[in-house]
């Protein structure tokens, strides 16, 4: 099972960026999907997720307003469409599933590798 993560990179701050998360070894449409952050020596923050059905999202407070979750047509893929980056927002971002939506990460049941967003100022 893996969770592949793409799209991060850098980026001036106010700019935008879409990561994408592209599971593989089973399907995926029954499982919610989120995303999570984390920056050295901290602990993984919650950044948005997504339900199975694609109609419920939560968002972290930093998050609302400035960047949206969304489910491919395939519901297999997951998207994070960041706008108006901040260099606090400067973090490797994962991919995560798990049975039912959560915002902890003890509620996440797999984990992708991330992928780094850089955002200068």
């Amino acid at each position: 099972v893996q969770l592949q993560a793409s799209g991060g990179g850098l980026v001036q701050a106010g700019g935008s960026l879409r990561l994408s998360c592209a599971p593989s070894g089973r399907t995926w449409n029954n499982a919610a999907m989120g995303w999570f952050r984390q920056t050295p020596g901290k602990e993984r923050e919650f950044v948005a997720a997504v339900s199975a059905a694609g109609r419920t999202t939560k968002y972290a407070e930093f998050a609302e307003g400035r960047f949206t979750i969304s489910r491919g047509n395939a519901k297999n893929t997951v998207y994070l469409q960041m706008d108006s980056l901040k260099p606090e927002d400067t973090a490797t971002y994962l991919c995560a599933a798990s049975t039912v939506i959560t915002t902890t990460p003890d509620g996440i049941e797999y984990w992708g590798a991330g992928t780094l967003v850089t955002v200068s100022s």
